[in-house]
């Protein structure tokens, strides 16, 4: 599982000119799903998300978590984060899990941080999205299950 997380000050998701989910201070996830992924994958993915120290103490400095901040959410599905670009011009999208299976995990996660008490919002599975945010710092993170980057 791979999430590309962006430290955001406001957010939200449109599909059919119509705003389906919206966030103030929090996070942007980009969440693709790849083909074998599993429960160790999915509980890295939201530790690491509901855990990572980015946003910043009274001092300033990127030392305080999401819940710290009463921060939320919102939460995209994106196949084209399993892409490959390595070879030729047109990416490969071998690697990411079909989307009935894609789409189980996603919902499972979304049920994983709301558990943990996160406030989340979230684009709508499939559909056309525009997404516009305020990255903030800006601050831009990359996620693997698999620890390859």
């Amino acid at each position: 599982m791979r999430a590309v997380l962006q430290r955001v000050r406001s957010a939200s998701v449109t599909v059919e000119q119509r705003i389906v989910g919206e966030i103030g201070v929090g996070f942007v996830v980009l969440l693709g799903v790849v083909v074998g992924d599993d429960a160790a994958d999915l509980a890295y993915i939201v530790d690491r998300t509901a855990g990572l120290r980015v946003f910043p103490d009274a001092g300033g400095r990127m030392n305080v978590d999401l819940r710290a901040v009463s921060g939320a959410l919102l939460v995209v599905s994106q196949f084209t984060i399993a892409g490959d670009c390595r070879r030729g011009r047109r990416p490969s999208w071998d690697g990411a899990a079909p989307a009935e299976e894609a789409q189980a995990w996603f919902e499972r996660a979304l049920a994983a941080w709301r558990a943990l008490g996160i406030d989340v919002q979230s684009g709508i599975f499939r559909a056309d999205m525009q997404v516009a945010l305020v990255n903030d710092g800006p601050v831009t993170l990359l996620l693997d299950s698999r620890k390859q980057f």
